[in-house]
């Protein structure tokens, strides 16, 4: 545990470091995957399905906001429903500006969510934007949901009428405007699994806001079974054709998916819970607070040698010695360890450390006497006697 925590500090110092370069580079390569998929999928421009124009589109939405994707992509969702007939183009622009005034209503910071889920359903992992949104965003953010999942099923519409409108004439618009309402409105799988997915989302925020132990846990194993038990009970109150392995498969890669997210949002160690109780003038509070796991990144020092310094520092060490055994080769030699001088000058006598001169030009005599101890301290007298009485 305590290398993976290592890591995600890791990861975090790296997106703290290089977030200038990295959120850029993420809104890219999801604009990028998005537009591509819509070729794919759609692909009845054959102008949209370039990969010059889209490579240029997504460098444009890397600077830009995050809505910006979701705009450029029902552009060109538009686009090509008008190369297939322009009638369905209409009915995509009217349901389009439906959920745009809710999306802006209720969640406009929720842009992320609105690309992602028809994404994930084209991927073929949609259980995991419940759970997901449930864990990281608001109860608002069920109409985010709900909006992906028409954009899904309004894309769906139109790839499985494309056929039934190319052999339509071009006066028989009110038709082709009826077909793609009543396969919108008439679609109960997409009633289904937007009532599950809403459900879910508030089911997994309303639990992981608890203060219980493992709340997240718990909140995501519940919006699995729920999401689940609803399609199922849809299943078989519609007859939408399930696949409960798919269903379940589904939910076990969303479970996944969700631990990951709690690992580097809400990771914290429960067996150090504490609970606090205090009081003020007006109030009785009861704190729990639940410590988050952490754990020191280890450093690492690199000290550089340098040869060549290593070099001059033994040979400054060796002349630092020698200096100091000459030193005490002629302390033991005087006997004594201090030295003083004495001077003959014209001035007359004086103690340690002084000078006399004799009158007769620069000449000067001295003598040096060290003196090792206390008990000496007679001697150098008698010798400094004997030396004034010579001169």
């Amino acid at each position: 545990m305590t290398d993976l925590l290592e890591i995600r500090e890791k990861i975090k110092l790296v997106y703290s470091k290089y977030e200038v370069f990295i959120l850029p580079l993420a809104k890219f390569l999801l604009a990028f995957v998005v537009l591509l998929s819509l070729n794919s999928k759609l692909g009845y421009m054959g102008r949209l399905d370039n990969m010059a124009l889209v490579l240029i589109v997504a460098l444009m939405c890397s600077f830009l906001p995050t809505g910006c994707i979701i705009l450029f992509a029902m552009l060109f969702s538009l686009l090509h429903m008008y190369a297939l007939a322009m009638e369905a183009a209409l009915v995509g622009l009217c349901l389009y500006l439906v959920m745009f005034l809710l999306f802006l209503r209720f969640s406009p910071k929720d842009s992320l969510v609105v690309v992602l889920t028809p994404l994930l359903f084209f991927l073929h992992v949609p259980y995991v934007t419940p759970i997901a949104v449930g864990l990281l965003c608001g109860p608002a953010s069920m109409i985010s949901v709900g909006c992906g999942v028409a954009i899904h099923y309004l894309l769906q519409t139109v790839v499985d009428s494309a056929a039934a409108l190319n052999t339509m004439g071009d006066e028989e618009a009110i038709a082709k405007i009826r077909l793609m309402i009543d396969g919108i409105i008439g679609n109960r799988e997409m009633m289904v699994m937007i009532a599950a997915f809403a459900i879910t989302v508030l089911v997994v925020y309303l639990i992981r806001r608890l203060s219980i132990d493992y709340a997240w846990t718990i909140a995501m194993v519940s919006g699995a079974l729920i999401d689940v038990m609803i399609l199922l009970i849809g299943d078989l109150i519609y007859d939408i054709n399930t696949s409960v392995v798919s269903a379940l498969l589904g939910s076990l890669l969303a479970v996944a998916v969700a631990k990951v997210i709690e690992f580097f949002r809400f990771c914290v160690d429960y067996s150090r819970t504490e609970k606090v109780q205090f009081e003020d003038d007006e109030y009785y509070y009861y704190v729990k607070a639940v410590p988050k796991m952490t754990v020191a990144m280890s450093t690492k020092t690199v000290k550089k040698i340098n040869a060549q310094h290593v070099r001059n520092e033994a040979v400054s060490d060796r002349e630092d010695e020698d200096s100091y055994r000459s030193t005490g080769a002629q302390s033991r030699r005087g006997g004594m360890g201090r030295s003083v001088t004495t001077e003959r000058t014209a001035a007359g006598r004086s103690g340690y450390g002084t000078t006399r001169g004799t009158g007769r030009g620069d000449r000067r005599v001295g003598r040096s006497v060290t003196i090792g101890s206390t008990s000496q301290k007679s001697d150098l007298d008698d010798y400094i006697e004997d030396f004034d009485e010579e001169i």
